[in-house]
């Protein structure tokens, strides 16, 4: 199981814009028009990885919780499927529907919006604010497949938070860890 860090996009940054196919509408979406009214988290995530597997139930629950709290969640999956077919779109909309995602699933086919937001694991999390400038990037919680500790996502957690509340939001953040991504 490969360990690859976020390579943490500096804080400030612009959302890079996109238009992805939702693998669970199979319809095309632009950021503008999933974004968040008071935040919006981007994270790239997949089928197989078995981080983002572990982290599932976390996202899942956080990405309705939120919804109703004004942060919209998209996930994005980048990876290479000549290579790495069961992260296809069709078995992305399996995924999403099993997990019980309440937000869109994007494939990024050429790859360009991963490297656009400089995204380097699954799962890579960002959160950006209602003017999508970027305030927080890294992992979710301490909790990794195998480790005991338990998924509470609490990082990510307290960002949305302090987001919410208008308080400052930490900048000693620390990266995700997860597969790399699958690049062509």
């Amino acid at each position: 199981m490969a360990r690859t860090p976020s390579n943490m996009l500096p804080l400030g940054t612009k959302a890079p814009d996109f238009l992805l196919m939702d693998t669970v509408s199979d319809v095309q979406r632009p950021l503008h028009e999933l974004k968040g009214e008071k935040g919006t988290v981007i994270m790239f995530i997949c089928n197989h990885c078995p981080f983002v597997i572990h982290v599932n139930p976390e996202i899942s629950r956080l990405g309705k919780e939120y919804k109703e709290k004004g942060i919209s969640f998209i996930a994005i999956s980048s990876n290479d499927i000549e290579n790495y077919p069961q992260d296809a779109p069709h078995l992305m909309k399996e995924k999403a529907k099993m997990e019980g995602y309440s937000f869109p699933y994007l494939y990024d086919e050429t790859q360009e919006v991963a490297k656009a937001y400089d995204a380097a694991c699954t799962p890579d999390f960002y959160l950006f604010d209602k003017g999508l400038k970027l305030v927080y990037r890294g992992q979710l919680d301490d909790s990794r497949p195998g480790n005991g500790i338990p998924l509470t996502g609490t990082d990510l957690n307290n960002a949305m938070d302090a987001l919410l509340e208008e308080k400052e939001i930490i900048t000693e953040q620390k990266p995700s860890i997860g597969c790399n991504i699958k690049w062509k």
